[in-house]
């Protein structure tokens, strides 16, 4: 029998461009917002569970100075104090140390800004995710690579587990993604790599009450559009695109998906419309 988790998805915060750099071909110039998804996870053995944190307002402290001060002005965040992942969870009489594992998809600011607000969280994440010469590198070249080493706890390898390092399993019903790592080693959470947006990027994929499967892709496609209809980015952001081979094959994977399993939530971390989908369905199936 599948374990059920249940889901909160949750915005902490977000950025905003024209519409037009995501979907080329559907959007115009007029700003759109791109929420900062992260998710709280209730397994019914190993307690609460973050997906990503979100933005929160060091972010700012952390880009007030050129060259990182290029990272706000690229894209343009809105997050004030009550909008972060701890603050939320505050609301709803969870306190930072109720969180005992914190899932990271990537090490992009906007999926890990609320991270010092977790102090004894245990952290997991793909090893390719984590650049070892994070620290060492120039400010200049953590900006190209959309990385601010000040938003990571100093404690951050005492506290980490990779993902490569679990079991691998198959994924016989999620054709054309094949191998998926067991998180929990039960089956309930399993991690999928979708490297493209970012080196060692990673999605999950579980079964959400009541009965519902759900695949968080994180930045694997940035809006439900792209994936349905095959359309990728604006060429300039493409050069911001760790991988573009990569994620062009993200693209035609979820597409592939999506068509094969139209029961799966398929859910990518800044695109509002699909968030709004999967909590609508999983009221209406509750």
């Amino acid at each position: 029998m599948t374990t059920e988790l249940t889901l909160q998805l949750l915005v902490g915060g977000y950025c905003t461009h024209p519409g037009f750099v995501v979907n080329p071909r559907r959007a115009s110039w007029a700003p759109q917002q791109f929420p900062a998804m992260f998710a709280l996870l209730r397994h019914p053995i190993q307690g609460l569970i973050l997906y990503d944190t979100g933005y929160a307002p060091r972010f700012f402290a952390e880009t007030a100075r050129f060259p990182a001060s290029l990272y706000r002005r690229a894209t343009p965040v809105v997050c004030t104090s009550e909008q972060t992942a701890v603050a939320q969870l505050a609301r709803q009489g969870i306190r930072p140390d109720d969180i005992g594992l914190i899932i990271l998809s990537h090490f992009h600011a906007d999926h890990v800004a609320g991270l010092l607000d977790f102090p004894r969280a245990r952290l997991l994440y793909l090893r390719a995710a984590l650049d070892p010469k994070l620290r060492h590198r120039s400010v200049w070249a953590n900006v190209r690579r959309g990385l601010l080493p000040g938003l990571l706890p100093t404690d951050l390898t005492a506290r980490s587990t990779f993902a490569d390092d679990l079991p691998r399993v198959p994924l016989p019903d999620l054709a054309p993604f094949k191998t998926g790592y067991d998180l929990l080693g039960d089956g309930s959470l399993l991690g999928i790599e979708v490297s493209g947006h970012a080196p060692g990027q990673l999605g999950l994929f579980f079964t959400a009450q009541p009965g519902r499967p759900v695949f968080l892709v994180a930045d694997a496609s940035w809006t439900r559009h792209a994936f349905v209809n095959l359309e990728l980015p604006w060429p300039p952001v493409r050069l911001i695109i760790h991988d573009m081979a990569q994620y062009r094959g993200q693209i035609h994977r979820l597409h592939e998906l999506a068509n094969a399993r139209p029961d799966i939530l398929l859910v990518p971390s800044h695109c509002q419309e699909s968030i709004d989908l999967a909590v609508s369905a999983l009221q209406e199936e509750t």
